[in-house]
């Protein structure tokens, strides 16, 4: 692991790892590269302090990207005259181990002058926020500007929850976190759910800016009394931690109300302050229910709602949340070529009565729209041109005949399900049914370079999680677990061995007519796909931490689909 201190030196790191993995890569390629290639790079701001919870943001990253940077920076912009920042937790050394036990490959640790903040700019206010809601202040005296460019996030995301008692804060966060995000240039950063207004403007930020970076949310660890894990926890006693630990029980007893069909927010929030209420060292700040992107007061919860909790323990400030989502389920399928991934996710999402997001269909849809405006496959600006204009609808209908399944032996067979028919997805791009034409010799020749773009894919995959917003989704692919749904209720990773896989191909291809062909060709054949699938830059393979992996070498499609759907009703009896 390299440590950096200075912005120079960072950059020069990652530039040099550019071009090193682009040649590791690429060791055939005699061309010269003017600038830096693009490189999968995870990063984790963090202001030190090191605990479990920055240890599985760190994890991830090392699991998602070739490199991964880890800065620590306390920030000076984000703390209040009245708070802790020279009291806040400064512990380099272990930290520093910490990061070289996750993997991590850069640890930037500037100083607040490399960070362009200096004395002067600690004892001046922050740009002008809105009036708080129920705190009447005098107006503040004149100030000189500040001499550090500032980003202001919008008001209704900073002004709220911990905006009204830490004036300026998300001001603070949100310039640092600006600068961190364009030194580093990461693919993706990752964050933690705890602080979840942060979070909010975070990616707003990156939204408005139109940064390329994908914001990553990773779950609340806690501790064995369920505190949510913090850096600030070590100002606490023991007594204090298990104390502190009533926060998450009274969230538990508003997320047990919600699941048996609760949406009042005056009724949630009740749950959570008669559990406070019981440990009178704990001193409520708020307790609401709002929306998690917008951070807009809700009265009930009709899609999602976040249940936010800020509260103090003596001198120490400690904040919570919980999610809570009437979304259907969302069912998340990875898996190497011929596993049967296709075939059991829409006997699945049949009989579990969810919706089939079919992804060829909508990598087809969109060859078809590049061939009908006569656009050149291989022009990628204009085919990212296109995809804005691409508008992609499935509507569907109920097959009246019987659908073709795979018996236990992994032959066809056209036996009646025993079950509804499934229904049969119309595709239509820009109003027009294209459910037919998707299907032509022109497009399927030409779709893997279409899909192959990393516009298309980045812009599909967006579409995708649009479809998936609402839930009630089966899906399947490389990296739906890992990346499009890395959210998804159930995660399976559906695998096979080599022999097998060949062997069913095998059988596929003498069932279709074509004749004999070489088993051991065929394993060759799939083992080159597993390596390239796995190594690929673009949606390369990967099993999630948390999805259950099935081994289909003696299982049949229907004992297959049997055990995901026992899955599905073991996590979500209801």
């Amino acid at each position: 692991m390299r440590l950096f201190t200075s912005i120079t030196g960072l950059r020069c790191y990652l530039n040099s790892q550019r071009f090193s993995h682009y040649r590791l890569e690429h060791p055939s390629s005699s061309q010269e590269l003017s600038s830096p290639p693009p490189l999968d790079i995870g990063f984790v701001p963090t202001m030190g302090a090191l605990h479990k919870g920055h240890l599985s943001l760190m994890q991830r990253a090392r699991r998602e990207n070739k490199i991964v940077v880890v800065s620590i920076f306390v920030n000076p912009l984000q703390f209040a005259p009245t708070e802790d920042l020279q009291r806040y937790p400064r512990t380099l050394e272990a930290d520093r181990a910490q990061c070289e036990q996750a993997g991590v490959d850069a640890l930037f640790v500037p100083s607040p002058e490399e960070m362009g903040v200096n004395k002067t700019h600690l004892s001046i206010p922050l740009l002008p926020q809105p009036p708080l809601r129920s705190v009447a202040q005098p107006a503040p005296n004149p100030q000189p500007p500040i001499p550090l460019t500032q980003v202001l996030p919008p008001a209704s995301l900073a002004s709220g929850l911990c905006g009204r008692s830490r004036r300026g804060h998300f001001q603070g966060v949100a310039t640092i976190v600006t600068k961190l995000l364009n030194i580093v240039q990461p693919t993706r950063a990752y964050f933690g759910q705890k602080d979840a207004q942060q979070l909010a403007v975070i990616r707003q930020i990156v939204a408005d800016l139109n940064l390329p970076i994908e914001v990553i949310a990773c779950p609340i660890l806690r501790e064995a009394s369920g505190l949510a894990m913090s850096s600030r926890n070590q100002y606490l006693s023991l007594e204090e931690r298990e104390q502190a630990g009533v926060i998450y029980q009274g969230l538990r007893q508003a997320e047990e109300l919600f699941r048996a069909g609760e949406r009042s927010s005056s009724n949630l929030v009740e749950a959570v302050k008669a559990e406070l209420r019981q440990t009178p060292t704990i001193a409520e700040e708020y307790i609401e229910l709002v929306d998690p992107t917008t951070m807009e007061t809700l009265n009930e919860v009709k899609d999602m709602g976040l249940l936010a909790v800020a509260a103090r323990l003596g001198t120490t400030r400690l904040i919570d949340n919980v999610l809570l989502s009437t979304r259907r389920p969302i069912v998340a399928i990875d898996g190497p070529a011929g596993a049967g991934k296709s075939t059991v996710a829409r006997l699945v999402a049949q009989r579990l009565g969810l919706f089939y997001l079919d992804t060829g269909a909508m990598y087809r849809a969109l060859t078809w729209f590049v061939l009908e405006s006569s656009v050149p496959v291989d022009d990628e600006p204009a085919i990212a041109e296109l995809v804005s204009h691409c508008q992609i609808e499935f509507k569907g209908q109920v097959a009246q005949d019987n659908q073709a399944v795979v018996n236990s032996q992994n032959h066809p067979s056209t036996h009646p399900l025993p079950y509804p028919p499934t229904p049969l997805l119309s595709i239509f791009v820009n109003g027009k049914d294209v459910t037919q034409a998707i299907r032509s010799l022109e497009v399927t020749s030409n779709v893997s370079t279409i899909a192959a773009q990393a516009t298309v894919r980045e812009q599909l995959v967006k579409r995708q999680q649009m479809f998936g917003r609402q839930g009630g989704v089966v899906m399947e692919g490389r990296d739906i677990g890992t990346h499009v749904f890395p959210d998804a209720e159930i995660k399976i990773f559906l695998t096979a061995s080599v022999q097998e896989r060949a062997r069913r191909r095998q059988q596929d291809l003498l069932n279709r007519g074509i004749g004999e062909v070489n088993l051991q060709e065929l394993e060759q054949s799939i083992s080159e796909r597993d390596r390239k699938d796995s190594t690929r830059l673009i949606a390369p393979l990967r099993k999630a931490a948390d999805a259950v992996e099935i081994d289909t070498d003696h299982l049949s499609i229907q004992q297959v689909c049997d055990r995901i759907i026992s899955l599905y009703q073991e996590r979500l009896p209801s």
